[in-house]
Formats: structure tokens, C-alpha cells, sequence
């Protein structure tokens, strides 16, 4: 059955296909200039497409690494820098002990240790001075 069906299926795409190029021939027979104008107008389309693309386009952004020389160098450790992340996405010292299940005096100690290894004053402070350094960003 699905045999059958398959073969008439086939039967009337290529019937159609045999209108459809009937069809062209005349109309290309018709209107040469305007077909040539059009394939010269698609032509120079996609030519500006693919310029544009190449000139215009965004190089991909590099891959943020966090500057790990310069957390090394002020000693930072991987909490400290998962409490910076959390305190440069401006969440608040409660939330960031609710996402790291400790307590907010546990994120206060760190808090205040990155404020003497980063030499800041405050948390906007510590987060300008972090980015200037590459650590978050």
C-alpha cells in the first residue's frame, strides 16, 4: 500500500517538476533581461551579505579566565572568589550565606578579608578594584 502511494507521489512531483520547468522555459524566453537582472541583483546580495558579515561582524568575545596570576598573587582563595562573584552581582551578604549554605558572619569574614587583600574600602571599592585586576567581570 505505502509502496503505491509512494510511487504516485513520486509519479506527480516529477509531473509538477516537468510543468514547473515548462513554465520557466517560457517565461525565460519571455523576459531574458529581467532574469538576468535579477540573478546580477541576488548575485550582488549575497556578495554585501558576505562582506558585511566579514567586516561588520562581532569577533567572538575571549574567554574570561579570571586573571588567576593576579589571584595568586593576593592569595585569594576559591571562596573568597565565589563570595567577590556573589558580591559583584549585587547580592546582599544574607543571600550570598543562603546560596552558599553558611552563615552571614562566615560571609562577612570573607567579605572583610577581601577588602584588605584587595586594599578597599567597600564593596563597590573592592569590586572596581577587582575588575581593574581582571578578577570578575
Amino acid at each position: 500500500m505505502w509502496r503505491r502511494a509512494a510511487i504516485y507521489g513520486g509519479l506527480l512531483a516529477a509531473g509538477t517538476l516537468a510543468l514547473e520547468w515548462l513554465d520557466y522555459e517560457r517565461l525565460a524566453r519571455a523576459l531574458p533581461g529581467e532574469i538576468y537582472v535579477c540573478l546580477i541583483a541576488a548575485g550582488f546580495l549575497g556578495l554585501g551579505v558576505l562582506v558585511g558579515a566579514r567586516v561588520f561582524g562581532g569577533r567572538a568575545a575571549p574567554v574570561f579566565d579570571g586573571n588567576p596570576t593576579a589571584q595568586a598573587e593576593l592569595k585569594i582563595s576559591r571562596r573568597e572568589m565565589t563570595v567577590l562573584k556573589e558580591v559583584a552581582a549585587g547580592r546582599s551578604n544574607k543571600e550570598i550565606a543562603l546560596v552558599l549554605k553558611v552563615s552571614p558572619n562566615t560571609v562577612k569574614t570573607h567579605i572583610a578579608r577581601l577588602f584588605a587583600k584587595l586594599g578597599a574600602k567597600g564593596r563597590v571599592d573592592a569590586i572596581n578594584r577587582a575588575r581593574e585586576l581582571g578578577i570578575v567581570p
